[in-house]
């Protein structure tokens, strides 16, 4: 597909932008609507000769001018990302996000003091009063609570933004607001991660309850499968049974202890299994 040059220039996106002229501190490159900026000779390569389009990110410097790199960001403008931080100020945090100059996570834009080494879930937004790229932990004014393509037992995407008392809450198909229960939960799951769930309710404030469980799926079977496969992968031996700590169990199999329970019976009766004091013992040949 053949390249167009972008419009004008986009801070915070990546631009497609036409190499103008060749100057000691770089390329400067320009928008259609004339107006350039310049790609630091660090970043240049031999194929960018005149006329020749480029793809550049482009945010703002140490002294806040508009400046082009061939450096493609963990995040964009708008985008959701789980950064580390590399450093702390009086006035915010600094965020690793892929480029020489790290992300400003000002004080006023956090919920709870920042802390060098931790990784926190944030959005880059321009900030009008610097017009600059910044990062906010505030993350509750950019979604939508009018709910309009989502329905109970209907599947989305899912990305995991952070733990609380009640479960993990989640962005929802990029622009929703959701929560999964701790008692919804019967697999490892961390920050950062991107599942398919299910929509169980959508409430009146425009938040979303979910269950990582497909509608309708036999889940004794499938759960009594799941027992038999990790018990097979263990040869056939593992010192757990009724009586077993429901913590341990959902560490080691993913499942609360009723479903475990049922998971035995199932596996007993269908002679696949043996539970004893000291474990459960396969039958299978």
């Amino acid at each position: 597909m053949k390249k167009e040059i972008s419009p004008y220039l986009e801070l915070g996106k990546m631009n497609t932008l036409r190499v103008d002229r060749d100057t000691t501190p770089g390329l400067y490159l320009m928008a259609e609507d004339g107006n350039d900026v310049l790609l630091p000779g660090q970043y240049v390569t031999d194929d960018m000769r005149e006329n020749a389009l480029v793809d550049v990110f482009l945010y703002t410097d140490s002294e806040d001018r508009l400046v082009a790199t061939t450096d493609r960001p963990l995040a964009m403008l708008d985008d959701f990302a789980l950064l580390e931080v590399v450093d702390v100020a009086p006035f915010g945090a600094f965020m690793d996000w892929g480029l020489p100059k790290d992300l400003l996570v000002p004080k006023m834009f956090q919920k709870t003091p920042f802390e060098i080494g931790e990784k926190r879930f944030i959005r880059i937004i321009y900030d009008e009063r610097t017009h600059r790229l910044v990062g906010t932990e505030k993350l509750g004014d950019f979604f939508d609570r009018r709910v309009k393509d989502l329905a109970q037992n209907k599947e989305a995407e899912i990305l995991i933004i952070a733990k609380t008392p009640l479960g993990f809450k989640c962005i929802v198909n990029g622009k929703y607001e959701g929560l999964i229960y701790h008692n919804e939960i019967f697999e490892t799951i961390k920050l950062g991660d991107t599942k398919t769930a299910y929509v169980k309710t959508v409430r009146k404030d425009g938040n979303i309850d979910l269950t990582l469980r497909r509608p309708g799926s036999k889940k004794d079977g499938n759960s009594a499968q799941k027992v038999f496969d990790i018990l097979q992968h263990n040869k056939g031996i593992m010192p757990y049974n009724y009586k077993s700590d429901a913590g341990l169990i959902k560490d080691v199999f993913g499942l609360s202890k009723k479903e475990f329970k049922r998971s035995l019976t199932a596996l007993q009766n269908d002679g696949k299994i043996e539970v004893k004091d000291t474990g459960i013992y396969s039958k299978a040949k």
